[in-house]
């Protein structure tokens, strides 16, 4: 398939990136736009003009509908502010319902047909009743939907280990696969303490050089292979990329440091 010019867009700051379908409208970033979603209309900002060439079908994508009107953005606001009462009157329905659920956010779509609550907890909840009282209120579509540790993090914000306000907070719109491999690779020390972020969970920062390290280790034996230096054969220890060396142990404890260059 034919590559597609498509639209990032994201509906709140620094949240998730979703692609649509420009519509043959005149768009650049910044500018503030309405979108056709699975939930309805949406309120969003462009955060980015690019081009797919992936094998996607353009009929499974939404369009962006329109660049927003000052009436709009009045609209947004007021859903804003009465997003907010509803999450305070939903935090105290799940007090008074005696829930184990911790309230993340709440929002309405763009045209106020459904409400939209996220929430974190350690177990499924039966939030059947609490849906019924929230649909009694608001007279609009009602959903909940649980959040992990990732998202929660995203969106409470916060410094991680650097001190630095949180990538995820900042500027990542998806999380990505993060394995412990990755620290691995960079001969980081697997103590919790040092690999772990705010959300409990591995440092998205670790996926960022985890590339160039693997091309880097190309140049090296593995740890645990047998080699051989100026006539002595050892078993490779370690590996340190940025001496550019790895050291071997022979069969008589002698420890031999061999530099890039100088390999066999």
């Amino acid at each position: 398939m034919a590559n597609i010019d498509v639209v990032g867009v994201t509906f709140n700051k620094n949240g998730r990136k979703y692609y649509f379908l420009p519509n043959n409208l005149k768009l650049r970033e910044g500018l503030t736009v309405i979108v056709e979603t699975e939930r309805g209309l949406q309120f969003g900002y462009v955060v980015e003009l690019t081009t797919l060439n992936k094998n996607i079908d353009p009929s499974s994508m939404k369009n962006v509908i329109r660049v927003s009107t000052k009436q709009d953005y009045n609209d947004h606001k007021n859903n804003i502010k009465d997003s907010k009462k509803a999450f305070e009157k939903c935090k105290e329905l799940i007090e008074k319902n005696g829930l184990d659920m911790k309230l993340i956010d709440a929002a309405y779509n763009f045209e106020r047909t459904q409400l939209y609550f996220t929430y974190i907890s350690n177990d499924r909840v039966d939030f059947r009743e609490l849906a019924k009282q929230l649909a009694a209120i608001y007279k609009v579509r009602i959903e909940l939907r649980q959040i992990g540790p990732r998202d929660k993090a995203k969106e409470v914000g916060g410094l991680g280990p650097c001190g630095r306000p949180l990538c995820c907070s900042k500027f990542l719109y998806s999380f990505n696969n993060i394995t412990i491999n990755m620290a691995k690779n960079q001969n980081i020390s697997l103590n919790p303490t040092k690999i772990n972020g705010a959300c409990n969970r591995l440092l998205c920062c670790l996926e960022y050089e985890d590339e160039t390290y693997l091309e880097e280790r190309k140049k090296y034996p593995s740890i645990g292979q047998i080699v051989e230096k100026d006539g002595k054969k050892g078993k490779v220890i370690s590996v340190d990329i940025f001496r550019k060396s790895y050291k071997i142990e022979t069969k008589e404890k002698e420890i031999i440091e061999v530099f890039h260059n100088e390999s066999n």
